[in-house]
């Protein structure tokens, strides 16, 4: 079977499945494993290089409006690939190319591939698209055993904090403007002793106001932007302090979000135990300076 791969977190579902070798075709933000780099990209975004957070949510905003594509699909990589199976999203256009746009290249490829569409929007789906790539591959068995596996880490989490306080906190997925979490995130949260105080669970993450977040309760604040690694979650972090923009007296972390948190795959289980570990170092033990890192 040949497999391109349209998702970061459906790349990383099909590496731990043992279907490396299987896949031929990944998108330019595909890096985990590293052995990903090493496929042919099909899919780039149209997306100038190099904006800021504000400047990508306006260039986002216009493009959405006018119908135009966040990404670029490479026809030409798809019919040399000739791929049997593509995973794509139907979830967010923002996150990779739409689900209409692929089936609509196979049609004029002349291409039968299957298109298996993985649209989690809690943490127990996210943990299931794990037996439902399996399932389309193959690998029924081992995609079983990893899901029991994760689900029983959350498990053995879960009676870890069993009894602690929990934390309310603020995760915003985006900085300028900010965003709420949403999805799978609040979930994790909650997995992590913690209460998301604006996010809404199995719900579109969504703009809140500067004034509201200044208002919330939360104690902590978790900047875990959506497409940055925890160098650019410190520096958007650093900028939201010097600019006075979060509540005053919480606690303010950066953290890896495109590793851990806001790609569903099958470390959102380790992006639990990682948030635990903010939430709750006296039980867990702080997090790992490389995962996440407190700057007030």
């Amino acid at each position: 079977m040949q497999i391109v791969s349209l998702l970061p977190s459906a790349t990383e579902i099909l590496f731990a499945l043992g279907l490396g070798d299987q896949v031929v075709g990944v998108t330019f933000e595909c890096d985990h494993p590293p052995e990903a780099r090493t496929r042919r990209i099909v899919s780039t975004s149209a997306l100038p290089e190099r904006l800021e957070p504000a400047e990508i949510d306006a260039v986002v905003r216009e493009r959405l409006a006018r119908g135009e594509d966040l990404y670029r699909l490479d026809r030409g990589a798809l019919a040399h690939l000739a791929p049997d199976l593509i995973v794509t999203q139907d979830l967010c256009a923002v996150c990779a190319v739409e689900v209409s746009e692929v089936k609509d290249a196979l049609g004029y490829l002349g291409c039968d591939a299957q298109v298996l569409t993985l649209d989690p929007m809690r943490l127990d789906q996210v943990i299931s698209s794990v037996e439902t790539v399996g399932g389309a591959t193959g690998r029924e068995a081992v995609a079983a055993e990893l899901a029991a596996s994760l689900r029983a880490r959350l498990d053995t989490l879960a009676a870890l904090l069993d009894g602690a306080s929990l934390r309310p906190a603020l995760v915003l997925e985006w900085t300028d403007p900010p965003f709420s979490a949403g999805h799978w995130v609040p979930d994790m949260v909650a997995a992590g002793g913690g209460i998301d105080v604006l996010g809404r669970s199995g719900e579109l993450s969504e703009t809140v106001s500067w004034d509201r977040v200044r208002a919330c309760d939360a104690e902590v604040v978790i900047v875990a932007p959506c497409g940055y690694r925890l160098d650019g979650a410190l520096d958007l972090a650093e900028k939201l302090l010097g600019d006075a923009r979060l509540p005053s007296g919480t606690e303010v972390w950066a953290v890896d979000a495109d590793a851990y948190v806001v790609r569903p795959g099958p470390r959102v289980v380790e992006g639990c135990e990682l948030l635990a570990a903010v939430l709750h170092p006296d039980r867990c033990g702080g997090p790992h300076p490389a995962r996440a890192r407190r700057l007030a």
